[in-house]
């Protein structure tokens, strides 16, 4: 074969994930590390994360002449869609070739391919989950017969999901993190002084399985991944954790885990199973993972959280009000549980990040103080707010659409944080978006902070800074602090709080006095929005 055949056999990928140019995202995707292993040998792969290296239009089109991309992969959630549509118009205009997926992109093929009366913004779209078609959309890259659709569909016409048995290898022992530490660079300092390796902090992405049963009417996981649950092997994600254990320890820095199944504990058994393997592996990370509130009853299953190295629990709470919850599909959680199953995950120093959702049918004015009234007796977590928003292929859309009550029909070609596409029905859209304000004002304000901090003064000064580092970073999913100024305000807004931590690191745990949980339980009660 000839050197200039060989030359032009192979070709540069980029993967790229945009931002929405308003939040920014605290870890990683996936769905690119997955692609750069599944990529076919011999092509050279590079991966761009808009959160972590923002770019714009002209910029990633400078980027892929300069680097010699012969194609691009961008894979785009609802709320980046307008982003990810205007850096692909760049890039094909830069003569290199797009493909796109992804969930909104799975559900709105056409616009992206310009069948709707719109721009193309795509040389070719990817379907649903891109395990298998992958491979192929690169060989034909190659070859410059991209077609137009890829689906993941049998010689029937059936689709096909991935078993993940076996699963890709991805190389976090050699893939470069540095751009996805979440510590400000002014606080690392004084964080290295501490001595407990809070220098750097990154949240790392992995999957033990896809899918979900449930079909809440606001979600868009069960059209994308389907209702049939798959795992991966215990053996495979125990060497993962494995992995990164390593990595961080040789480092003597901070890695904790997200696990992005769309319910970590949907199947009980085969949970338990995992975490007695990552147990017995001694493969324990920090790690946070999404379980619906009613799984969370099973005190054997919260035993084995803590045990295998659960900090965080992601719990879609999404409304105190079960009129709510029956509307949406979510009947299942039950909001007088709520307190129980939180108290029972804090016993085993397993703490909640706790989700809202402002708008429903039955929210009126003053939601916001009625849920944070209950927030308050609750064990500090990480409550977060947002607005119920119809996205494109859910339940939740049609029913809105059909009823007439849709504002913004296509909201993602415009994104607006935190704004409605539709009106509620006992309230007005302005007094939706001021009671999602409210929550969080209220939420992560530096007394608030202060507060949450001080529940834990019974405990190690880890449990303490993690904390801190937790809602200065999830005071950001509101709250703009993308740069280094927005940064050096909120330090300083918090200045007591962080001063405090500094001393005690200093000094030592013996020269600071501790209180016991029981001494301290007034300050949760008390606390303006623990």
């Amino acid at each position: 074969m000839s050197r200039a055949r060989t030359k032009e056999k192979f070709v540069r990928i980029l993967l790229y994930n945009p931002d929405n140019g308003v939040t920014r995202n605290f870890m990683p995707h996936l769905w690119m590390f997955l692609l750069e292993a599944l990529t076919p040998s011999g092509h050279e792969v590079l991966l761009i994360d808009g959160n972590a290296q923002p770019m714009d239009e002209a910029g990633i089109a400078r980027y892929v002449k300069e680097q010699n991309i012969g194609l691009v992969g961008i894979g785009a959630m609802t709320r980046m869609i307008a982003k990810a549509y205007r850096m692909a118009d760049a890039i094909r205009a830069a003569g290199v070739p797009v493909v796109m997926g992804g969930p909104h992109v799975t559900e709105m093929p056409d616009e992206a391919l310009g069948r709707d009366g719109g721009t193309r913004h795509a040389d070719a779209v990817a379907l649903g989950e891109a395990d298998q078609t992958w491979p192929k959309i690169v060989d034909d890259a190659v070859r410059g017969t991209l077609k137009d659709v890829y689906a993941p569909v049998d010689a029937f016409g059936q689709e096909q999901k991935p078993t993940l048995q076996p699963y890709p290898t991805i190389p976090w022992n050699t893939i470069n993190l540095d751009q996805f530490n979440l510590v400000p660079k002014a606080a690392y300092r004084w964080l290295k002084k501490v001595g407990t390796g809070w220098g750097t902090f990154r949240v790392i992405p992995v999957e033990s399985g896809r899918g979900c049963p449930y079909g809440c009417e606001f979600c868009t996981v069960t059209g994308f991944f389907g209702d049939s649950i798959r795992f991966r092997t215990n053996e495979s994600v125990v060497n993962e954790l494995l992995l990164l254990k390593e990595r961080a320890a040789s480092e003597g820095g901070k890695i904790a885990v997200f696990f992005i199944d769309d319910n970590f504990a949907i199947n009980v058994k085969r949970t338990k199973s995992l975490l007695r393997d990552i147990i017995a592996a001694n493969a324990q990370v920090h790690w946070i993972a999404q379980i619906s509130a009613n799984l969370l009853r099973d005190e054997e299953l919260v035993d084995l959280i803590a045990a295998a190295g659960g900090t965080w629990i992601f719990i879609g709470m999404e409304s105190i009000d079960p009129t709510n919850l029956a509307s949406v599909n979510k009947g299942f959680n039950k909001p007088g549980e709520y307190a129980a199953v939180l108290k029972r995950l804090a016993q085993r120093n397993v703490f909640a990040i706790t989700s809202f959702i402002f708008g429903m049918d039955n929210d009126t004015v003053g939601v916001a103080e009625r849920t944070l009234q209950q927030i308050r007796t609750w064990p500090a977590g990480l409550p977060i707010f947002g607005l119920l928003t119809p996205l494109p292929g859910t339940p939740l859309y049609t029913r809105l659409k059909d009823a007439g009550r849709l504002t913004r029909p296509k909201h993602w070609l415009e994104f607006k944080a935190f704004a409605m596409a539709h009106t509620p029905l006992k309230m007005t859209i302005p007094e939706a978006h001021a009671e999602v304000l409210d929550g969080w004002k209220r939420s992560y304000s530096p007394e608030a902070i202060a507060h949450a901090v001080e529940s834990f003064d019974y405990k190690p000064l880890g449990y303490r800074i993690n904390i801190l580092i937790s809602r200065l970073c999830f005071r950001g999913i509101y709250f703009p602090q993308m740069g280094p100024w927005a940064w050096i305000k909120v330090i300083a807004q918090n200045r007591k709080t962080i001063f405090n931590l500094a001393k005690e690191g200093f000094l030592g745990k013996g020269d600071v006095l501790k209180k016991t949980p029981e001494r301290s339980s007034h300050r949760n009660s008390a606390s303006a929005a623990d």
